[in-house]
C-alpha cells in the first residue's frame, strides 16, 4: 500500500531542493526561475524508526526493511493557476492524486534569489496557494452540482445521498476556508474523499529557513507556525540547503556529528516524514526473524487479515490468525523466544486491529 505526499509552493520556494535533499538525488531539476518543474518527480523515502533497529538486533536478521513513504515534487503554483496562468491546471491535476500536501513556504531573506511576487511572506505565500486550491475547487463541485441536482429531481439514490454534503462543501469554500476543516460526521468521511477536493487533502506547512535558523527558527517561522496553529495544521521549520548538504554524507557518524554542529538532534526530513506520517493517520507493524526485519505501514484501525494482505495477498485469503507481541514486550523479554516464554505472545484472530508497534508473526492457510 503507497502513501504520497505532495510537495507544493511558490517557484523557488525549496520546493526541488528538499526533494533532492529528502531523496538523495537528482531527480527534481533546481533552477532561479518559475516552473522548472514540470512533471511532478516521484520519490520514495525510507520512514526512520529506531525500532526496527533494535528488533533486527535481537532477531539476528541478516536484512533490515524500513517502511516507506513517497513524495511527489509538484511544480510552483503561481496566482491565477486555477485559471490556468502558469501551468496551473495541469498542475492542480497533480495534486489531485496525492494523499497529503505538504505546503513549502519560503521562510528565509535572500536578494540572490527572486520571489514571484517580489516579497517574503510565508504566511502570505501559503494563503495565494490555498486560495487556488479552493477556487479550483469551486468550480469543479459547482459544475458537478447542476449535474447532481438533476439526478437527484430525477429520484436517484446516489445523487440524493452525496448533495446535501457538496451543497455544505460548496458553502464552506464559500466562506474562504478549506474543506479539511469542515466540520463532517465520521459516517461522511468516505463520501468527501470522494469528491476528490483539493482543499479536503490533509495539509503540513513547512518553513524553509536559511542555515542559521535550522535549529531556531526566525521571524518568517515562527508568523507561520501562528497562522497554521490557527488553522488546526501542523508546522515544521527546516533548512532545505542543510538538508542538501546533509544528504551528501554516507557515513552514519559524520552525519551526526553535522548535526550537532548546526544545533540539531535530527534531520528536517525525519521531522517532515514523521509529521507526514502521522498526519496520513498511519501505523507501523513489523515482522521480524533470522532473515529480515522488516516495518510495514498501514493506516490506523486496520484489521489483522487485511494488515497480513500487505505482506502477500495469499496470508490475507488464508489468514488464521497472527501471533502478536507488542514492541515493548519483544524488547524486554529479548525476543520471540522470551516474550514467548513470558506468557506475551497472543493469538489475535480476523477482528483484531493491529497497533503502532506490534511484532505479528501470520498464520495462514490457502
Amino acid at each position: 500500500m503507497g502513501f504520497t505526499c505532495g510537495i507544493v509552493g511558490l517557484p523557488n520556494a525549496g520546493k526541488s531542493t528538499l526533494f533532492n535533499a529528502m531523496t538523495k538525488s537528482a531527480q527534481a531539476e533546481t533552477a532561479n526561475y518559475a516552473f522548472t518543474t514540470i512533471d511532478p518527480n516521484i520519490g520514495r523515502v525510507s520512514v526512520p524508526d529506531p525500532r526496527l533497529d533494535k528488533l533486527a538486533e535481537l532477531a539476528k536478521s541478516k536484512k533490515i526493511v524500513p517502511t516507506f513513504l513517497d513524495f511527489a515534487d509538484i511544480a510552483g503554483l503561481v496566482r491565477g493557476a486555477s485559471d490556468g496562468e502558469g501551468l496551473g491546471n495541469q498542475f492542480l491535476g497533480h495534486i489531485r492524486e496525492v494523499d497529503a500536501i505538504l505546503f513549502v513556504l519560503r521562510s528565509f531573506d535572500d536578494d540572490n534569489i527572486s520571489h514571484v511576487e517580489n516579497r517574503v511572506d510565508p504566511v502570505a505565500d501559503a494563503e495565494t496557494v490555498e486560495t487556488e486550491l479552493m477556487l479550483a475547487d469551486l468550480e469543479s463541485l459547482e459544475r458537478r452540482e447542476i449535474a447532481l441536482s438533476k439526478k437527484a429531481k430525477g429520484d436517484d439514490k446516489d445523487a440524493k445521498e452525496i448533495l446535501p454534503l457538496m451543497s455544505r462543501a460548496l458553502a464552506w469554500l464559500r466562506t474562504g476556508e478549506p474543506c479539511r476543516t469542515l466540520e463532517i460526521d465520521p459516517s461522511e468521511e468516505k463520501a468527501l474523499r470522494g469528491l476528490q477536493l483539493l482543499t479536503a487533502k490533509p495539509a503540513v506547512y513547512i518553513a524553509n529557513v536559511d542555515e542559521e535558523s535550522a535549529a531556531t527558527g526566525n521571524a518568517h517561522s515562527e508568523k507561520l507556525a501562528t497562522w497554521a496553529a490557527e488553522k488546526g495544521a501542523p508546522c515544521v521549520y527546516i533548512s532545505a540547503a542543510i538538508e542538501a548538504e546533509i544528504s551528501g554524507f554516507d557515513d552514519e557518524a559524520e552525519r551526526a556529528e553535522f548535526l550537532e554542529s548546526m544545533g540539531l538532534e535530527e534531520t528536517g526530513l525525519a521531522r517532515v516524514i514523521h509529521t507526514g506520517y502521522a498526519l496520513l493517520d498511519l501505523v507501523t507493524f513489523f515482522t521480524a526473524g533470522p532473515t529480515e526485519s522488516r516495518a510495514w505501514t498501514v493506516p490506523k484501525g486496520t484489521p489483522a487479515p487485511e494488515a497480513a494482505g500487505t505482506i502477500h495477498t495469499d496470508f490475507e485469503r488464508g489468514f488464521i490468525r497472527a501471533e502478536t507481541i507488542a514492541y515493548d514486550d519483544y524488547i524486554a523479554c529479548e525476543g520471540e523466544s522470551g516474550a514467548r516464554d513470558a506468557g506475551k505472545l497472543r493469538l489475535e484472530g480476523k477482528d483484531y486491529i493491529v497497533q503502532d508497534g506490534d511484532v505479528l508473526l501470520i498464520r495462514f492457510n490457502v
